[in-house]
């Protein structure tokens, strides 16, 4: 039990830097794309601080984090193998993946960004920038409720807590258009 306990907390612990260089290189990205809008030579001083700023966050802390939770979590799963036929695991997951495709997606907005290859404003980025929080929000209900029934529950507790997200972005980008008029 002790080793068990031991794993679960290296888990959790890369999990939680895992989501931080998650919700960080988001924030970034929106840095980096409106510095592309500044003029020179601000525009290349900037450009060349995020681009060292993504670069260390993303290879030194994020992807790090993300291998770590993950063989972590497989170790756990090897552990206690009957959690796989658990409904709540199933969907759980089922938000991990999406979280593994989020990164990947990430990785991919990571590299054009690197290149100069910018190919979202920075607003979907700030938008973009709340579904690892959906994702979180999502994992976290499902670990501690460990019911399969709450699920649905949550996944509407989710698609609102989504609409909320949205509408904030909205009323912020508003405030931030009024303030720059």
């Amino acid at each position: 039990m002790d080793l068990y306990n031991n794993i679960k907390a290296l888990h959790l612990i890369f999990v939680i830097t895992w989501f931080a260089g998650l919700f960080y290189i988001v924030r970034l990205f929106v840095y980096q794309i409106e510095a592309q809008s500044k003029p020179s030579p601000e525009k290349e001083i900037l450009g060349a601080q995020y681009k060292i700023m993504t670069y260390r966050l993303w290879y030194i802390i994020t992807w790090p984090s993300a291998v770590l939770a993950t063989l972590f979590a497989l170790t756990l799963l090897h552990l206690n193998p009957e959690w796989l036929y658990m409904p709540w695991m199933q969907v759980k997951l089922g938000f991990v993946v999406l979280l593994l495709a989020y990164h990947l997606k990430c990785h991919q907005i990571y590299k054009q960004l690197q290149n100069d290859d910018t190919r979202y404003s920075s607003n979907f980025m700030r938008l973009w920038n709340e579904g690892a929080t959906i994702i979180l929000f999502a994992v976290v209900f499902l670990v501690i409720l460990k019911n399969a029934i709450d699920w649905i529950y949550g996944v509407v507790g989710i698609i609102g807590f989504s609409i909320l997200i949205m509408l904030g972005f909205k009323f912020y980008k508003n405030i931030r258009k009024k303030n720059n008029s």
